[in-house]
């Protein structure tokens, strides 16, 4: 027969005794992260993918021990700690991946807590209220009329061409740019849809040209062509002409999608946000806000421009929306989700949203942006440097002068495995390129001056 685990082992995080429970295990992980963040001392861990998983090993030991560990918690969080990318380091600039602010953290701890599942109202009573509340907002922002939660850009521009599908009786085709996010033909293939048609964006962002000529080319029945555009490019922050490409839309008669998964952020920042001129014109647009939002990862959302496009995801089962519970006024959410069970992720949205307002929110959208003009400044200053283009929201694309293409890759590689910094790579104008993505608000002029003293220390050497 089992032992069972002592009391504080298997304490429950809610209910009464739920927050005499956590508050030791929250001073445990807090401490853990705090070791672990020394122990590392950098932005990420030294020595490389070898290193870093011998360590891990070392730390985990045997995964399912025939007897429970207490000192469990502290070891792995301590192990998570100190061999993680810490996206709130100034030196750690690669991906779209931003520092959470705490109290989207904190928030998150509740939903944990609470575990509302949100496939039905009787498991998340005031859960699927906010998230009702919260969507129809943020899809107003973006001039649209209502939002369903995702686990980011990916699912939401999944779901963009689902419904585009579905609306159409199956018969549409994506046109998309050679700078979309790789999520959208990949959905098309996984919707059985045919191979898409990929205009040029030799720019880095779509070419009209291009694109008139495929519309008209491929000419079919109304809304059987779905154009998908790109708000905030992932290589390079580039927004497609937005107004343009909506005008060619309404004239061929396409259906239009925005992937503003990076950009949409810029909605929050009054100086920012004529950038996104156009979204408003979208069927769907994909947002995501653990990136440009500082939100922990998922926090995801398409939006949608009439809401009864949504009635194709209604589903029927009757221990969770059963026809007479409806009629008697209790909501049916499986209509809202391709998923079944559901955390209730936008706790987090909400609180943030509510803490900091459009004015403290639209703050760190200016703040990182005016960080990406400073390090474009600061590369163009610099003789060993050449700078891609002015950024258009926080990414900066800059290499050595003269520099190959196999030694940019190298002083990255380098870098990584020193711990040093974390900087992504991108490839644009038949180059390879060095990815700052600021997402930091804290950083500093003396953070990104660094940055570049790395880079040229390790071209150099």
């Amino acid at each position: 027969m089992s032992t069972p685990p002592p009391p504080a082992l298997r304490a429950l995080a809610s209910g009464p005794q739920g927050p005499a429970a956590l508050r030791p295990l929250l001073d445990t992980v807090l401490g853990a992260l705090d070791s672990g963040r020394r122990a590392r001392g950098g932005p990420l861990p030294a020595g490389g993918p070898d290193a870093v998983a011998a360590r891990l090993r070392d730390a985990v030991g045997d995964v399912l021990p025939d007897h429970g560990d207490p000192e469990a918690l502290r070891v792995l969080v301590h192990a998570l700690a100190e061999g993680a990318a810490d996206p709130a380091d100034p030196l750690c600039a690669a991906h779209l991946h931003c520092p959470p602010l705490a109290v989207a953290v904190a928030a998150d701890l509740a939903a944990g807590a609470l575990n509302p599942s949100l496939d039905s109202w009787d498991q998340a009573p005031a859960a699927s209220e906010l998230e009702a509340l919260v969507t129809r907002e943020l899809a107003h922002e973006a001039g649209l009329a209502d939002a369903v939660v995702t686990t980011g850009g990916t699912e939401a521009n999944q779901l963009a061409l689902l419904l585009a599908r579905e609306t159409h009786d199956g018969g549409v085709r994506l046109v998309c740019g050679a700078n979309a996010h790789h999520s959208l033909p990949r959905a098309a293939w996984l919707l059985g849809l045919p191979d898409p048609v990929i205009v040029p964006a030799p720019s880095g962002t779509i070419d009209l040209a291009a694109l008139h000529e495929a519309l008209t080319d491929i000419a079919g029945p109304r809304g059987s062509l779905l154009v998908a555009a790109t708000a905030g490019t992932t290589d390079a922050g580039l927004i497609d002409p937005l107004p343009e490409i909506a005008g060619l839309c309404a004239a061929h008669g396409a259906r239009l999608h925005i992937d503003a998964a990076h950009g949409g952020g810029l909605l929050l920042s009054d100086r920012h946000r004529d950038k996104l001129t156009g979204l408003e014109a979208a069927h769907t647009v994909t947002l995501d806000l653990h990136k440009l939002g500082w939100q922990p990862a998922a926090a995801g959302l398409l939006a949608v421009r009439r809401p009864r496009d949504l009635d194709i995801l209604h589903q029927h089962t009757d221990y969770l929306n059963a026809d007479d519970d409806t009629e008697a006024g209790y909501p049916d959410l499986l209509g809202r989700s391709l998923r079944t069970t559901r955390r209730p992720d936008i706790l987090k949205i909400a609180v943030t949203l509510k803490t900091l307002g459009r004015t403290g929110l639209g703050a760190l959208v200016d703040q990182v942006c005016a960080h990406a003009r400073e390090l474009a400044d600061l590369v163009l200053e610099h003789p060993g440097f050449e700078l891609y283009d002015r950024p258009t929201i926080s990414t900066v694309l800059f290499r050595p002068t003269d520099a190959t293409d196999d030694t940019v890759a190298t002083v990255r590689r380098r870098l990584l495995g020193e711990g040093r910094a974390v900087l992504g790579r991108a490839r644009l104008d038949d180059r390879l390129w060095l990815k700052a993505t600021l997402l930091n608000p804290d950083t500093t002029t003396d953070d990104l001056a660094t940055l570049l003293k790395l880079v040229e220390g390790t071209t150099l050497g």
